[in-house]
C-alpha cells in the first residue's frame, strides 16, 4: 500500500505538462501492444494453421505408405520423417534426421499407446537452427505396431513472425514517440492560456488593480471559462478593494468632525476645574458624540456587510406584520411632534430579508419625520412578481439639485446639514434595495417628497 501511494505522491509532484505526456506515452503504449500483439496473433494463427494443413497432409500420406509398405511418398518442402518401432529403433527416416531421434522416451511411449503426439522443436527466439514441428502416431502394418513420425521445417514461419515483431516493434517505437510529441505540443498549446493567466494573476499581486486577463471572445471551452470566471473574481476583488478605500475614507472623513469635538470638550474641561454643573454638561455633550460615532460605526459596517454579499436570505414574512414592526419605534416620535404616520400594508406574504428590510423602512420613516412635514404615510403592496414600497410626507420635499445624489453616501441637501444625520440613511435604503435585486429612487409629489422601493418577492 505504501509504494502505490508513494508513485502517485510522485506523479501527483511533476509538472502538468509532464504527467499529460506520461498519460498519453503509457496509454499509447498500452494501445499500441495490444494492438501489436492482435496483430502477431493474427499472423501467426494463420501461418500456424497452413503449416499443420500440411503437416497433417503429410501424415497421412506417410500413413498410408506404412501400411501398405510402399516407399514414403514425398512431401513439403523441408519435410521429414521417421518410422520407429515401439522400442525406438528406427526402421526409415530422411537422411537428414536417420541418426537423430525426433522422439523423447516418453513421447515414443505415448504414440505406442495409440495416442498422438504433437510437438515444436527450437524457438522462436532466441534463434535456434532446425526448428520443426511433427506430429507422430501409431500405424498398424503388416500385424506390427509403427510409431510414424511427420515433420516439417519451420524456419520460413519462424522467420516471417521475427520479421513481423521487428516491424511491429519499430512501428510502435514511432507511433509512441509521434504520440508523445503531439500531446507534448498539445498539452502546452492547452496550458499556454493558463500560463498567460498565471503571469496576469502575478501582475495583479504586484499591485495592478485594473488588470484583466485577454479571453477570446470566439471560444467557449474549458480554458475560456476559466478566464471568464478569473475576470469576474478580478471584478470582484477591485470592487471589494474599492469598497475597502471608500469604508476607509469615509470612516476617516466622518469619525474626524466628533472625534475633534470630543477632544475639544475634553480639552476645554481639563485645562480648569470646573464646577459640577459645568462637569455634567460636558459628559452629556462626550455622551452626544459617542452616540454619534456609534451610530455612524453601525452604520458603516451595515453598508459594508450589504455590498459585500452577493444575496440576501430570503424568507417568507406577513407584509403588514413586517411594515407596522418598522414603524412601531417612530410612533412616539410623531405624536410628541402632533404628526400622524399611517400604515396602509397588504396582507399577504412576501419573501424578502425581514433583516435588512426592516430598519431600511425605519430609515425611511425616521427621514420623513426628521426632514418633512404633516403626516406621513407607508404603504406597501404588491404588483405582480413584485414589492413597491413608498413612504410619503407632505413637506417642502426633496431640493431639485439634489435628488440625483440622494442616495450616496454622506449626501445631505444644504437645508439639512445642521440638522442630525449623518447622510447615510438613504445610502442605506438604496444597499437594500440593491442586494435584493430591486431599485429605489426619490421624488417630489407635488405635496411633499416620497421614496419608493422596487423589490422582487
Amino acid at each position: 500500500m505504501t509504494r502505490p501511494a508513494g508513485l502517485r505522491a510522485r506523479f501527483g509532484r511533476l509538472p502538468v505538462v509532464t504527467r499529460l505526456v506520461l498519460a498519453v506515452a503509457i496509454t499509447m503504449s498500452l494501445v499500441l501492444s495490444g494492438t501489436a500483439g492482435l496483430v502477431y496473433w493474427r499472423v501467426q494463427t494463420a501461418l500456424d494453421r497452413q503449416l499443420h494443413d500440411d503437416l497433417a497432409a503429410y501424415r497421412h500420406s506417410l500413413d498410408r505408405a506404412v501400411r501398405a509398405g510402399t516407399a514414403p511418398p514425398p512431401g513439403p518442402s523441408g519435410s521429414l520423417y521417421q518410422v520407429l518401432d515401439t522400442r525406438g529403433r528406427v526402421l526409415g527416416a530422411s537422411a537428414d534426421v536417420r541418426h537423430r531421434p525426433l522422439l523423447t522416451p516418453a513421447e515414443l511411449d505415448t504414440a505406442a499407446h495409440g495416442h498422438t503426439v504433437r510437438r515444436d522443436v527450437g524457438s522462436l527466439l532466441p534463434i535456434t537452427p532446425d526448428t520443426l514441428r511433427l506430429q507422430a502416431r501409431r500405424v498398424r502394418a503388416g500385424g506390427k505396431s509403427r510409431v510414424v513420425v511427420a515433420a516439417v521445417r519451420r524456419g520460413h514461419r519462424d522467420e516471417a513472425l521475427r520479421e513481423l515483431l521487428a516491424q511491429l516493434a519499430f512501428a510502435s517505437v514511432l507511433a509512441l514517440i509521434a504520440a508523445s510529441f503531439v500531446g507534448y505540443r498539445t498539452a502546452r498549446a492547452a496550458l499556454r492560456p493558463v500560463e498567460r493567466y498565471r503571469s496576469g494573476a502575478a501582475t495583479l499581486a504586484d499591485g495592478a488593480h485594473t488588470l484583466r486577463l485577454d479571453v477570446p471572445a470566439d471560444r467557449d471551452d474549458e480554458i475560456t471559462r476559466l478566464g471568464h470566471t478569473l475576470n469576474r473574481m478580478l471584478d470582484r476583488l477591485e470592487a471589494s478593494a474599492v469598497r475597502e478605500r471608500r469604508f476607509v475614507a469615509d470612516a476617516s472623513h466622518e469619525l474626524r468632525t466628533p472625534l475633534a469635538l470630543l477632544r475639544a470638550e475634553l480639552d476645554v474641561a481639563l485645562h480648569r476645574p470646573r464646577s459640577a454643573a459645568e462637569l455634567t454638561g460636558t459628559l452629556r455633550a462626550v455622551e452626544g458624540e459617542v452616540q454619534r460615532l456609534i451610530d455612524l460605526s453601525n452604520a458603516l459596517l451595515a453598508l459594508e456587510e450589504l455590498g459585500s454579499t452577493d444575496h440576501v436570505v430570503r424568507a417568507p414574512v406577513h407584509l403588514a406584520d413586517l411594515v407596522e414592526a418598522a414603524v412601531a419605534p417612530h410612533l412616539r416620535t410623531a405624536g410628541r411632534d402632533g404628526r400622524t404616520l399611517t400604515v396602509d400594508a397588504a396582507g399577504t406574504t412576501v419573501e424578502v430579508d425581514a433583516r435588512w428590510l426592516r430598519p431600511a423602512i425605519g430609515n425611511l420613516v425616521d427621514n420623513a419625520l426628521r426632514h418633512g412635514e404633516g403626516p406621513v404615510r407607508v404603504t406597501a403592496a404588491v404588483h405582480g412578481p413584485g414589492l413597491r414600497l413608498v413612504v410619503a410626507d407632505e413637506g417642502p420635499g426633496f431640493p431639485p439639485e439634489f435628488l440625483p445624489r440622494a442616495f450616496d453616501r454622506f449626501a445631505r441637501a444644504e437645508a439639512s446639514r445642521t440638522s442630525e444625520g449623518s447622510g447615510l440613511g438613504l445610502a442605506f435604503v438604496h444597499a437594500v434595495a440593491t442586494a435584493h435585486g430591486g431599485t429605489a429612487h426619490a421624488e417630489n409629489t407635488g405635496r411633499g417628497a416620497a421614496v419608493v422601493l422596487d423589490l422582487p418577492c
